[in-house]
């Protein structure tokens, strides 16, 4: 007499540790996707606010300061400081990385917003190779070293 013994699937098999697993890799990928994007999505409001635009224009406008970094001017990393906005008032104090072929430096702009204008106090490079800095609002200190 023979006996035959239906096998269980894979899955009929193994369903005690793969669904709580699988469960568990599904909430870790949504949560992984939802910092991503939030991440993106601020990265992206910082890097199209008028203080850091504006920076990185005057930098790239700035024929000394293109001398010594070479063309073309880009940023080298994230923004740090703080960018805040509240109706039609802000604040900025943010620094920049910048790089050009030739070498790199730090791009500091400090400011404030009213009624949709931004008012500039403080927009000046520091040179990493030389700690120079660069004055970009008609004020040039060369050779200061912090």
């Amino acid at each position: 007499m023979e006996h035959t013994r239906e096998h269980k699937s894979w899955f009929g098999r193994n369903w005690g540790w793969v669904v709580p697993l699988g469960g568990c890799l599904t909430i870790i990928l949504l949560v992984i996707l939802f910092l991503g994007s939030l991440v993106f999505g601020v990265s992206k409001m910082v890097t199209s606010s008028d203080p850091y635009e504006s920076g990185l224009e005057r930098v790239r406008q700035d024929q000394y300061i293109v001398g010594i970094l070479g063309e073309p001017i880009e940023t080298d990393g994230i923004m740090q400081g703080s960018l805040s906005f509240e109706n039609d008032k802000g604040t900025a104090d943010i620094s920049i990385p910048i790089k050009g072929p030739k070498g790199k430096a730090r791009l500091y702009v400090v400011g404030t917003k009213q009624k949709d204008h931004w008012n500039y106090s403080e927009i000046y490079v520091i040179i990493d190779d030389t700690n120079e800095q660069i004055d970009l609002l008609g004020f040039e200190q060369q050779n200061s070293i912090f």
